[in-house]
């Protein structure tokens, strides 16, 4: 179990920092929230690759597929994240 949070962490940090190099711009965000994206990047990585190729991880947790569907599922969050986040509070 705690094998599985740290692989996590590490490749949510991989996943998170490179969707952060791709997509162009400022982003301030902590490493924490980093790795946070990565870690929800690779889910929706991992689910649009389930619905597309109708396959999921019986073949081992670390794969080069996995590795990139996580960075594409990253760059999906990190987007969304941004175009979420600059909208303003007041609304007038």
């Amino acid at each position: 179990m705690l094998g599985l949070i740290i692989s996590l962490i590490i490749v949510g940090l991989i996943a998170g920092a490179l969707a952060r190099l791709i997509v162009p711009g400022k982003q301030d965000l902590s490493i924490p929230m980093t790795i946070l994206i990565g870690i929800i990047g690779s889910f929706v990585g991992g689910f649009l690759g389930y619905l597309i190729f109708h396959k999921d991880s019986q073949n081992g947790f670390f794969q080069p597929s996995g590795i990139i569907g996580s960075v594409i599922g990253a760059v999906i969050v990190l987007l969304i994240w941004l175009r979420v986040g600059n909208r303003s509070s007041v609304r007038r």
